[in-house]
């Protein structure tokens, strides 16, 4: 049967999961891939994913006594899981339970990323990220307790620096610079998932 957009968008989504948290390396990632967004049927999608967990299912992590508060201190030390990413005519994604290390590069050209720090580790305390793009996209996302500094430029193009300041007490410190040419880097804070939900689950009402 022939394969839909929507389901190797599905198959890239669960590959980034995967090199993510630390299931496939870089090489072996970037074939499957590039083999996903070629496919033209299930047959040539399914072993893209056959020994990896079910896309879109992850293990909950255990919920905070406050779901508003973020306990630092068991976010920071461990093994890095990435400490780069690259995309070429393609796209990469880091978000959910990973470890960032201390030191870590992503490059798009013609291409796009996702680096998102809100369930995120950290290798160490100081953390650098640099990012660039040649014609093309990446977005970092951070949630609203980090420590951020933003230190990018664009040439005929972006480095967003809104997310700059301080976060809450003990938080890691983590500087976003890199270049931008002829495409865009942006860098937002929003709230983690479980300080949308708050505590219990509900939703939580947004101060104005």
């Amino acid at each position: 049967m022939r394969a839909s957009d929507a389901e190797r968008e599905r198959v890239a989504e669960a590959l980034r999961d995967a090199v993510a948290e630390g299931r496939l390396d870089m090489e072996e990632f970037e074939e499957r891939l590039e083999a996903a967004y070629k496919a033209r049927t299930h047959g040539e999608l399914a072993p893209l994913v056959r020994d990896l967990p079910t896309p879109g299912v992850r293990t909950p992590a255990p919920a905070a006594p406050d779901s508003g508060a973020v306990d630092w201190p068991s976010r920071i030390g461990g093994t890095a899981t990435s400490r780069g990413a690259f995309a070429f005519w393609g796209g990469f994604g880091r978000k959910g339970t990973w470890t960032v290390g201390r030191k870590f590069t992503a490059f798009a050209m013609w291409g796009g990323g996702e680096i998102d720090l809100r369930e995120a580790r950290f290798e160490s305390a100081e953390t650098v990220i640099r990012c660039f793009t040649i014609m093309g996209g990446m977005g970092v996302t951070v949630p609203p307790e980090l420590t951020v500094r933003v230190r990018g430029f664009g040439l005929m193009g972006g480095f967003g620096d809104k997310a700059t300041g301080e976060g809450t007490p003990g938080s890691p410190r983590v500087t976003v610079t890199g270049f931008a040419l002829m495409g865009g880097i942006g860098v937002e804070r929003k709230p983690r998932k479980a300080a949308k939900r708050g505590v219990g689950g509900a939703p939580r009402k947004e101060l104005g």
